[in-house]
């Protein structure tokens, strides 16, 4: 298959405004010389008007696999109950019907609690019976999920190196984002996962974030989302704040583990990042209190709350001029997100960039078999217009060691380092290994 004048079949994928790549030979790739074309592309592209940045679940996995710590599996429900077998039937329908591929756990969860509440409504015993199991296999699920986190926080306090690495490298990608110049829009940050890696690394830079919440002793979520920002006063200067640096806006359009219902509200739980599955702000009735939602369906986006107020935000943030839309570890599997995309790209100023790691599952001298994620970026690329799209997919782009090292835009907030910059090419001296990429307009000053 061949578009954007691509060879979707290869191994790695670049496409900027000026170049175009696919090749399956990794010693092809020259990271050096690539650096000099994608850094400077992708600086512009992060001082858009409006910018928002959709992290999957590949973030997770990267972080995990650098660190040596198992990430939660996507697992299938495993239920003894008598209608077990339907809701596996119905979650493979649905997920063919999405264009998903293959059905996972968030499928499987999804089927369930519309069954459930199907069963309730007609008083039917079996709903009680399904909701008490589901809860467990929820349950495990979210100590899965905390395990994961846990490992990784473990391995951080013992010094471990490739944690530490892993956790460097973390904080430089979300700096990459969040460093933008003051005077623009604040960086819209939209996750699907459920753990709080996003968190733990923007507390570690101190980038602020803004999200729905109110309160600190017990966070509640906000029915309306309010524009509030963080400004100072300079010193001697009244009456004139400034915005702060590093603020950005999170949204997590799928829930969290430390969000739950609380009779007719949604707060925040204290539960740490890596709580052991004791901790005590773990819920006992998960399926009504927890706030996690599965991949989205029409029902769904209707049906429970808080998801259609979390969309909302979505689809307000991207869909106007001069958006741009960075996904990272997005497989383009939630058929709602695909449609506000789609909506934002409508907008001729808009652009849309793709950061996916591809794993290749064939062996040596087999022809190429790339995953699920690959064919839905495909598919829903086939009609869309090349000059808003911006590529970096395969394991060369999208491994998160490459991707910061070499592509990723330094981050805006090193003022000396631009100063710096500055005098050295007022006096004509640029330096051993000047590169022009680091050198910042005044807006963006």
């Amino acid at each position: 298959m061949e578009f954007f004048g691509i060879d979707w079949s290869e191994k790695h994928i670049l496409k900027t405004n000026t170049k175009i790549i696919s090749t399956s030979d990794t010693e092809e790739i020259k990271a050096e010389e690539l650096k000099k074309d994608i850094e400077p592309w992708l600086s512009a592209i992060f001082q858009s008007e409006h910018l928002s940045l959709l992290i999957g679940s590949g973030l997770t996995s990267a972080i995990s696999f650098l660190s040596g710590v198992k990430p939660q599996e996507m697992w299938r429900l495993t239920l003894a109950h008598a209608l077990a077998n339907k809701i596996k039937e119905k979650a493979d329908e649905s997920a063919i019907k999405t264009n998903r591929g293959e059905a996972n756990i968030e499928d499987d969860i999804r089927i369930a609690l519309e069954l459930i509440n199907g069963l309730n409504i007609i008083d039917d015993a079996r709903g009680s019976e399904l909701n008490a199991e589901l809860n467990t296999k929820l349950l495990e699920f979210i100590n899965s999920i905390l395990k994961t986190e846990n490992d990784f926080l473990e391995k951080l306090n013992n010094e471990d190196a490739n944690a530490i690495k892993a956790f460097n490298l973390l904080k430089s990608f979300i700096l990459s984002f969040t460093s933008r110049a003051a005077s623009r829009e604040r960086l819209n940050m939209f996750t699907t996962n459920y753990d709080r890696f996003i968190e733990l690394a923007c507390d570690a830079t101190g980038v602020l974030l803004l999200d729905r919440f109110k309160g600190k002793l017990q966070p509640i979520f906000r029915n309306t989302r309010l524009e509030l920002d963080y400004h100072y006063n300079p010193p001697g200067i009244r009456g004139e704040p400034r915005y702060v640096e590093g603020v950005a806006r999170l949204t997590k359009l799928h829930g969290s583990v430390d969000w739950k219902f609380e009779k007719d509200k949604i707060i925040k739980a204290l539960l740490p990042f890596g709580a052991t599955n004791t901790h005590p702000a773990i819920p006992k009735n998960i399926t009504e209190q927890v706030v996690i939602y599965p991949n989205s369906s029409k029902d769904l986006e209707t049906s429970f709350y808080p998801y259609a107020e979390l969309f909302r935000d979505f689809s307000s943030a991207i869909c106007q001029p001069n958006s741009v839309i960075i996904t990272y570890g997005y497989g383009f599997g939630d058929s709602h997100i695909n449609r506000v995309i789609e909506d934002m790209l409508t907008i001729p100023s808009t652009h849309l960039v793709i950061i996916a790691y591809d794993r290749n599952s064939a062996k040596e001298g087999e022809p190429n078999n790339f995953g699920a994620a690959r064919e839905r970026i495909i598919k829903f690329l086939e009609n869309k217009n090349s000059a808003q799209c911006t590529l970096l997919i395969g394991e060369h782009f999208g491994e998160l060691t490459n991707l910061v090292e070499y592509y990723l835009p330094k981050s805006a907030i090193d003022r000396l380092t631009i100063k710096m910059q500055k005098l050295k090419d007022n006096r004509g001296d640029k330096g051993k290994g000047y590169d022009n990429s680091e050198t910042k307009t005044e807006e963006q000053e």
